[in-house]
């Protein structure tokens, strides 16, 4: 197996998600999701998409079919969620 350069290593030790402008991201479960799904009376490809390609969909290894919680933490709102629905890229 080769050596890896500095610069590759780096890379693989460098996260999306420990930057401080990426809000928290988390993979709903499917009972959770399914609660989701009733409260706001929709279905999944009627919320926003998130690509399974996304850096960040990827780190936290989502799969397409999966439902993201998405909190932000916000001066005047304290504290908002959003939810994406994992898709296969279009690429």
């Amino acid at each position: 197996m080769a050596k890896k350069t500095k610069r590759e290593e780096i890379i693989e030790e460098t996260h999306v998600t420990d930057h401080k402008l990426v809000p928290k991201h988390e993979i709903v479960g499917e009972e959770e999701k399914k609660s989701i799904l009733t409260e706001f009376n929709a279905t999944e490809d009627q919320f926003p998409f998130l690509f399974s390609t996304d850096p960040v969909a990827r780190e936290i290894q989502a799969k397409p079919g999966d439902m993201v919680k998405i909190t932000r933490v916000s001066d005047t709102a304290g504290e908002a969620i959003y939810y994406r629905y994992v898709v296969e890229s279009a690429v």
